[in-house]
């Protein structure tokens, strides 16, 4: 600095003149003759010194007189304060020269000379305004080195007083008011060391020599402080501003930095867009992924090993993290956000996309990372997750029901899968609702899959339930007016399937995202869901036989009359219809169809029994029971015929229900009554669900059977073996006989 090379040249100075004086060894013993010389002429020259320093402030003294008479005259209030202020100036510089010359200079052990703080005080204003210069031209390290050499001179002359006279607190109190301008220095300069280090991610990449400037600034300040509290701690003197903690209020810096960083990323709200978190979450994990690659890579390179830089850095954006985690566990998160906040704090954060990256390895180690939120907060959310999950699937449950039934009413078909099934979009809807759910769930971890997987059975439990309630009314409405919904029953055929879907969703839900281990617990649900399922499919299945049977009426009253005996096509009709139906039913799921082609075979043959044993017709003679019994064997047929073309590829041996009725038609057709006991407890025995009042109406139709035979026929019958088919389902259980006939017929 300008002083203390002006020190080094007067040290010069002094000893080649020492060593002029000194050429010969006679001379020293002049030595103390020289040094008395010396004294005189160097108290000479400080007493011109300070005459001249006197007289120059007298003039200044004189100047301001004149200006302020000059003042007066003229009332200008700019020449006013600048009276005032260089009044001010003036009283300050004197006040400090006086100290320097009344007491400083007495003191024979100070190290600077007058001249040197006259140098000082004289051109103080200068340096000020060349230091803020550089600070401005951003010199920051030329600056800093003016500044330090200010602070050095003014703090060395607080010393001197203070040595001198601690209690003076008057003295102490001038020099700090005369050296003022040097604090607001101080200040300029840090304000742009600040900004340096506010951007320093930035700028280590830009300007990486300004940045280890400010840190080599900010290791002078430290190394200043702790001499000064050294020097405190041995003479109690500090000077004011001191300690500066510069490194300290770099790290708050630092800190403060990180913090704003992670909040500003925030740019959307919710209202603004539905995916505001999503994104925010995915900001803040490039930002501190590249804040942190930067910080590892160039900014440790610029700081001393001891500042543990990267350390630092990594600590400040943890916390800040952990802050931003927090206030945002603390919002009223909707279901989605709470998954996508877990998601991001629990994986996303230690994943390779982020704290787990390869290149910040191994400085950083995921495993010792500290949790962003704490247990008891992952735990809240999840909770607060379930519960509005819960509601949230009921709702779209419900929603996804109401949707379907109003298909369930349009005037066209139902949409067919890829085989030519007709199904709604129901299944679908709901299963593409519980993947979506259980996909964001696995995210989060197993454990809330598992309940997650629960939660969507136990709720499609109760969701199945209101199926088949909406089914059955679904009919029943329909039963009120059959010209209404048009496509009835192509919709309650696509209930049917659905079923078959649901089962097979079920199933493949729990192989993909239940533990085996699991199965268990899931077990009993499971099979309620089936059966609910089953119970659908079949009363739909029935639903559609009713329909059938509905159209059949007219014709199965046809059956065993009169006008059947001449020769009606009711069969045929029947036969007809029951096909056309089937086309229909070729749309129905494999299990179903097969279940429904089997009943309607059965129902039928029921149909055709009931109408004999309603006794409709009593035949005449053998003429006509032969007629009959053969009509009836090619209508067993007829229907025999139909049910093997419907029941195609089934592998359903269904002969023998058409059997029953080639077998009630020999019992007719016999010529000879005196084998009718044989014949008939032939058919008993295969058949040996036939009530007596079965037996007594079949008599009744035969014509021929006197009330004796009938009744002996009857009773002898009771004591009879039977030998049934093992495959046989009871029949004859189903079908009622006009009760006002049978008391007439056992008198």
């Amino acid at each position: 600095s300008a002083m203390e090379e002006t020190d080094r040249e007067a040290v010069a100075t002094a000893v080649q003149r020492v060593a002029g004086m000194l050429q010969r060894p006679d001379q020293l013993d002049k030595v103390e003759q020289y040094r008395r010389r010396e004294a005189r002429k160097k108290a000479s020259v400080e007493a011109r010194l300070k005459a001249a320093i006197q007289s120059q402030l007298d003039g200044v003294r004189t100047g301001c007189q004149a200006m302020l008479r000059a003042l007066n005259l003229t009332g200008n209030e700019e020449l006013r304060k600048n009276h005032e202020c260089i009044t001010r100036g003036e009283v300050a510089v004197f006040e400090c020269l006086k100290i320097i010359s009344v007491k400083l200079f007495k003191n024979n052990s100070y190290s600077h000379s007058p001249a040197f703080f006259l140098v000082l005080l004289l051109s103080f204003p200068e340096i000020v305004r060349e230091t803020h210069d550089l600070i401005e031209r951003g010199e920051l390290l030329q600056a800093h080195r003016k500044l330090m050499d200010l602070e050095c001179s003014r703090d060395n002359l607080m010393y001197e007083q203070y040595r001198m006279d601690s209690k003076n607190t008057h003295d102490m109190n001038l020099i700090h008011t005369y050296f003022g301008d040097m604090q607001k220095l101080s200040e300029e300069l840090a304000k742009q060391l600040w900004m340096v280090v506010q951007r320093s991610l930035v700028t280590v990449r830009r300007d990486p020599t300004l940045l280890v400037s400010v840190v080599r600034i900010i290791e002078r300040e430290e190394k200043t402080d702790r001499r000064m509290l050294d020097r405190k701690k041995q003479t109690g003197f500090i000077p004011p501003g001191r300690p500066k903690k510069w490194k300290e209020k770099m790290f708050n810096i630092l800190e403060r930095t990180v913090s704003t960083r992670i909040e500003g990323t925030q740019a959307d709200t919710r209202e603004s867009d539905k995916m505001w978190l999503v994104r925010h979450l995915e900001i803040i994990r490039k930002y501190v992924l590249d804040d942190l690659l930067v910080a590892k890579t160039l900014l440790d390179q610029c700081f001393p090993p001891h500042y543990d830089i990267f350390n630092r850095m990594l600590n400040m954006y943890h916390q800040a993290l952990a802050t931003r985690m927090q206030e945002l566990a603390a919002e009223d998160l909707e279901a989605n956000e709470i998954v996508s906040l877990l998601t991001w704090v629990l994986n996303t954060y230690t994943s390779a996309e982020m704290m787990g990256n390869s290149e910040l390895s191994p400085e950083v180690d995921v495993n010792s990372l500290d949790a962003l939120i704490s247990q008891n907060v992952v735990d809240q959310l999840l909770s607060k997750y379930m519960s509005t999950l819960t509601s949230n699937i009921i709702g779209w449950l419900r929603k996804a029901l109401e949707t379907d039934k109003k298909d369930w009413i349009k005037e066209t078909e139902p949409e067919a899968d890829q085989d030519g099934y007709y199904q709604t979009t129901l299944p679908a809807i709901v299963f593409q609702m519980f993947e979506q759910n259980l996909q964001v769930a696995a995210q989060i971890n197993e454990d809330l899959k598992t309940k997650v997987l629960i939660l969507c059975l136990q709720q499609m439990n109760s969701f199945l339930t209101r199926y088949k309630d909406e089914a059955q009314l679904y009919k029943e409405d329909h039963l009120k007016n059959r010209q209404y919904p048009q496509c009835y029953v192509q919709y309650m055929i696509a209930v049917i399937n659905n079923c078959q879907t649901f089962k097979e969703s079920i199933i493949s839900l729990k192989r993909k995202y239940l533990k085996s281990d699991m199965e268990d617990t899931l077990s009993i649900s499971h099979a309620n869901m089936d059966a609910t399922l089953d119970i659908i499919a079949k009363e739909g299945c029935s639903s559609l036989l009713d329909e059938v049977f509905m159209d059949l009426e007219p014709h199965l009253n046809e059956l065993m009359t009169k006008k059947w005996l001449m020769g009606s096509n009711a069969v045929g009709t029947i036969c007809v219809t029951v096909e056309d139906y089937f086309n229909d039913f070729a749309k129905i799921k494999k299990p179903y169809k097969k279940t429904m082609t089997l009943e309607a075979h059965r129902r039928v043959v029921v149909e055709y029994i009931r109408a004999i044993m309603l006794k409709r017709i009593s035949f005449k003679n053998a003429e006509e029971r032969k007629e009959g019994a053969e009509r009836m064997i090619k209508e067993a047929e007829q229907f025999r015929f139909l049910f093997k073309k419907l029941a195609a590829g089934s592998g359903e041996d269904t002969e023998g229900l058409c059997d029953i009725i080639e077998a009630i038609a020999e019992v007719i057709k016999l010529t000879d009554p005196s084998l009718l006991y044989l014949e008939v407890s032939t058919l008993v025995s295969k058949y040996p669900d036939i009530r007596d009042d079965h037996i007594a109406a079949l008599l009744t139709v035969r014509g021929d059977a006197s009330r004796d035979m009938k009744q002996t026929i009857i009773e002898t019958l009771d004591q009879g073996p039977s030998q049934p088919n093992p495959n046989y389902v009871p029949i004859f259980k189903e079908i009622t006989v006009p009760t006002l006939t049978v008391p007439k017929l056992l008198k």
